[in-house]
């Protein structure tokens, strides 16, 4: 979800978009960058998600993280604010998600969700899950989102320095014991100069995540698409 400066703005729904991008392309992996699982239901994010993956052939990444009530986004609308309750949702809802995406008959009952003896089919194409990336925010030092996104397949960290990735990369490395097969996706602005690239390898990025102002021109990202990393 992108978050211009100014009400309102003219926004497209991203799970529609991904469809359509999951549609009309055949090697691109794609995802959110990110979902806040506490506020949405994780059935609903459970039936998006895996429709998504077979409809992309399996090239889906779950992005997940609180959200932030920047610009009011999360209370103009009566959503919880409070970080601390909003991290025991998100973490309850990636274990609720996990099992809906089982295959098997699921059994929950938490103190922010429920389910009573469902069973969604059909799985995702990826197994043994689709890959899940927690977000992280440079320069806080809370445990909290490490340690849930040392247990999933990537970290996020936005906002963060070279120094703070290096810290991130380090705090991860020794939660999990190894980084061996986990991914680090770094943000790199667009314009940026093509060393920061091998700056950011040279720490552990294994992704780099660019994000482009509102109203860029479609041939400009395009450029950067065929640039490469």
């Amino acid at each position: 979800m992108i978050r211009p400066p100014g009400d309102p703005q003219e926004l497209a729904d991203p799970w529609i978009v991904l469809a359509a991008v999951a549609s009309s392309t055949t090697r691109m992996r794609l995802g959110t960058m990110i979902t806040p699982l506490a506020r949405r239901r994780p059935q609903k994010v459970a039936r998006e998600t895996v429709t998504l993956d077979r409809l992309s052939r399996g090239r889906l990444i779950l992005g997940v993280g609180l959200g932030v009530n920047r610009g009011g986004e999360l209370e103009r609308f009566g959503e919880c604010v409070d970080e601390s309750r909003r991290a025991g949702m998100l973490d309850e809802a990636l274990d609720l998600l996990f099992a809906l995406w089982s295959g098997e008959e699921v059994h929950h009952d938490g103190p922010h969700f429920t389910a009573k003896g469902v069973r969604f089919l059909p799985t995702a194409l990826q197994q043994p899950r689709i890959p899940v990336w927690g977000a992280a925010v440079g320069g806080k030092r809370h445990d909290g989102p490490l340690r849930r996104a040392a247990r999933l397949d990537g970290v996020f960290p936005v906002h963060t320095t070279f120094d703070e990735l290096r810290g991130v990369v380090g705090e991860v490395r020794a939660l999990r014991g190894s980084l061996e097969g986990y991914e680090i996706a770094a943000e790199m602005a667009f314009d940026a100069d093509e060393a920061c690239a091998g700056d950011l390898e040279e720490i552990g990025a294994t992704w780099i995540m660019h994000s482009f102002p509102v109203r860029t021109a479609t041939d400009e990202v395009a450029d950067v698409v065929r640039r490469g990393p």
